[in-house]
């Protein structure tokens, strides 16, 4: 390379431009032209000079020969490699500095002379001037001869450690970005902090979370310590032996423990192993202290968890098979990752906690325990969606009737979320209140039909629209209702799966009723259909999420169904649990409700009835009737309360009601009495003035009968009086 000349002594700086020498300089504009000789340059000044920027150069800098032996070398070579230059002349690499990575660059070199391209390296080796690895960018530069042959290379290295360092800060922060949260349960959030945190920042990892914050409580540490849940722990050794508790356990830690003083203070702390913090905590755990010099742990890092101003754990980093020592940029990158991984933990805290409280809404909304009758023997499920969506609207319930009689609901509020929970209460109720009616199953769909729409014109004008978009309220609806005297089973559908039955001989098939529209949609009509069931028999009811679990379509949904009642049905319990295990593969993602009962039947010798002429003197022997059956059934001692019954209620049906009048006993749960006419005026409860010679017979039977009301027939109606049997 021809060396630049210098300028000096006043004289200009020499430019070289188009059509002027070197020793020319342009001329100047407005006077005459003036040469000034150029002081040629001194070889032997410019080769020490040369040979002293060489010598002086802090970069690690190397020339080797085709054998790759060093020849020369710089300063920072010699203070990298602790050697002379005098000791590292004639030797290779390997010989002084006995590194895998340099083997590496032997490599390279050969390449350079086999190639002449320049080769660049990303060394990671001990330093000899500095404890701790570092990381190294190699150059290897091939310098040629005269004839253009490659007879020495260029070493040249320069320290990236700081930029690697942030390299590699940027990318374990953006894995923890996309690899921490992916769930909202907080067990596997944590345990995803920890497995990216071990073998790219710590050894060993514990996330430990405040026990009573799966309780729905958020305290503080008391003079007594803290008590932590072991949430999570990750090792680069198997198994981690590390570990004094499993995931899972609750650890009692000191309050001067770094983990304590974390929780109160909210700021991370950075230990040696043998600092007094340390020492004192081991000190006070025996097992602690064992496994802390067991394995050599050196550095330690205890980092806050904290999200919306809630402290809700700690993360505590150890090191003991990486040398270096935890920096304070270490404890930086923890923190960050720790912020990531509260943010993550808390959004699954905070669902699993309101999921947990829409659950217990939609539960306490439901049947807490089957009402008492004995039409049936009941069993039943209900398995909540897990999906984001939440809870949904799902529903089951068992009315007990008048005479003996039970009505089975199912139903399914379209949608989830608190929304349709809450729509499914208040269907609930309503179908309660119209059962209490003694409606038959299609007028009572009628009834609740027409409520639905009041129903979601209430909840639309309760929006805020600005934070939910309103839908459509659509319900379906299965109304069943068991008669154990006639073994007759009425149903109606509203838009619902039909009920299967399993007969006694084990024959499965579904009762085929119209299913008519779904609550909600308006203007059509429901039908309801009967049919005879041998005593004994199995009746299913059950919602959509049941039979179309796992993707499949209705009809492959329903073909299962059949095929896991086929199976034996001693237990309904039993049975229960067969259906589940046959159709969900796991959690299912829509809300299922089951419903399995088993009829009974009452026999004649339950079951009493007489015919009652129109005629006030018909009365008492109606009366002395019902006397003698209740003695035949033993039920002497309800006899003058089931007296007093009759002779109202029959006095009424002759007085007010049409021929023909009716009386009937039931022996069941209750002695249930009951008296029919043709008439479909229905009394009314009223209070009867100080000189009314009438207007208390009902009034008496409301006190004495532990339920009473009105159902209508085809023709006429029915009243009915139940008393409850004597104790024992």
């Amino acid at each position: 390379m021809r060396p630049i000349p210098l300028c000096g002594g006043g004289q200009r700086a020499v430019h070289k431009r188009k059509g002027y020498g070197w020793g020319r300089p342009p001329p100047v504009h407005g006077g005459p032209s003036v040469s000034t000789p150029i002081e040629q340059p001194n070889h032997r000044a410019r080769d020490a000079t040369v040979e002293e920027a060489f010598a002086q150069c802090h970069i690690p800098v190397a020339i080797c020969d085709a054998e790759l032996r060093v020849l020369r070398a710089s300063r920072g070579m010699v203070q990298e490699a602790g050697l002379s230059e005098d000791q590292m002349r004639g030797r290779r690499f390997t010989q002084f500095m006995p590194d895998s990575a340099y083997a590496e660059v032997e490599g390279g070199m050969r390449r350079v002379f086999k190639t002449g391209a320049v080769e660049h390296l990303e060394v990671y080796a001990d330093s000899r001037s500095e404890p701790g690895e570092r990381v190294w960018s190699v150059t290897l530069s091939p310098l040629r001869n005269a004839a253009g042959t490659v007879h020495h290379v260029q070493f040249t290295a320069v320290d990236t450690t700081a930029e690697y360092g942030a390299r590699e800060r940027l990318a374990l922060l953006n894995e923890v970005s996309a690899r921490v949260g992916t769930t909202l349960d907080v067990a596997q959030t944590a345990q995803e902090m920890a497995d990216v945190v071990t073998g790219r920042l710590a050894d060993f990892v514990t996330v430990d979370l405040l026990d009573s914050l799966f309780r729905g409580v958020e305290p503080r540490p008391g003079a007594e310590g803290v008590a932590l849940l072991r949430a999570a722990h990750q090792s680069v050794l198997p198994g981690v032996p590390e570990s004094v508790i499993r995931v899972g356990e609750v650890d009692h830690y000191p309050p001067s423990s770094p983990p304590a003083r974390v929780l109160v203070t909210g700021r991370s702390t950075l230990h040696r192993s043998l600092d007094e913090d340390i020492a004192r905590w081991a000190a006070g755990d025996p097992q602690r202290s064992r496994t802390v010099h067991a394995h050599g742990v050196h550095s330690v890092m205890v980092v806050p968890l904290r999200a919306r101003g809630i402290t809700l754990g700690v993360a505590v980093l150890v090191r003991h098979r990486s040398r270096a020592a935890f920096t304070e940029d270490d404890l930086f990158l923890a923190e960050e990752i720790a912020a990531r991984a509260a943010v993550a933990v808390d959004n699954a805290r905070r669902y699993t906690r309101e999921r947990t409280t829409a659950v217990a809404l939609q539960q306490s909304l439901l049947p807490q325990h089957v009402p008492g009758q004995e039409a049936v023997r009941v069993a039943t499920r209900y398995l909540p969606a897990r999906s984001r969506a939440g809870v949904g609207g799902d529903w089951f319930d068992v009315i007990p009737l008048s005479g003996a009689r039970v009505a089975l609901v199912v139903g399914d509020v379209v949608g989830h979320g608190l929304r349709a929970s809450a729509t499914m209460g208040r269907l609930r109720t309503a179908v309660r209140t119209l059962a209490d009616v003694d409606l038959p199953p299609d007028e009572l769909l009628v009834h609740l039909d027409d409520l639905v729409p009041h129903l979601a014109a209430e909840e639309e004008a309760a929006i805020d629209h600005d934070l939910e978009i309103a839908t459509d309220l659509i319900a379906t609806c299965l109304y069943v209702v068991y008669d154990p005297i006639s073994r007759r089973c009425t149903v109606a559908s509203a838009g619902h799966p039909p009920p299967a039955v399993v007969t006694p001989d084990g024959t499965v098939d579904f009762i085929d009723v119209p299913p008519g529209p779904p609550l909600g949609v308006g203007g059509l009509p429901f039908e309801g259909v009967e049919r005879e069931l041998p005593e004994g028999s199995l009746l299913t009811l059950y919602t959509d999420g049941l039979v179309e679990a796992c993707g499949r379509d209705i009809e492959a949904g329903l073909k299962r169904l059949r095929a896991a009642l086929a199976g034996p049905a001693d237990q309904l319990e039993e049975v229960c649990a067969a259906v589940l295990d046959s159709l969900l593969s796991g959690p299912p993602a829509d809300d299922v409700a089951l419903l399995i009962a088993r009829t009974r039947a009452l026999d004649s010798r339950q079951v009493a009835s007489w015919d009652v002429a129109d005629d006030p003197a018909a009365v008492a022997g109606a009366r002395a009737e019902a006397t003698r059956q209740l003695a035949a059934w033993g039920l002497e001692e309800t006899a003058y309360t089931v007296e007093l019954l009759v002779s109202e209620m029959v006095t009424n049906a002759i007085r007010y009601g049409h021929p023909p009048v009716q009386l009937r006993l039931i022996r069941d749960a209750a002695v249930i009495c009951e008296v029919s006419d043709n008439s479909s005026v229905v009394p009314r409860l009223r209070r009867a003035r100080t000189f009314d010679e009438g207007g208390r017979g009902l009034l008496l039977v409301a006190q004495l009968a532990r339920r009473w009301g009105t159902r209508h027939r085809a023709e006429g109606k029915t009243i009915w009086a139940e008393v409850a049997l004597p104790e024992g």
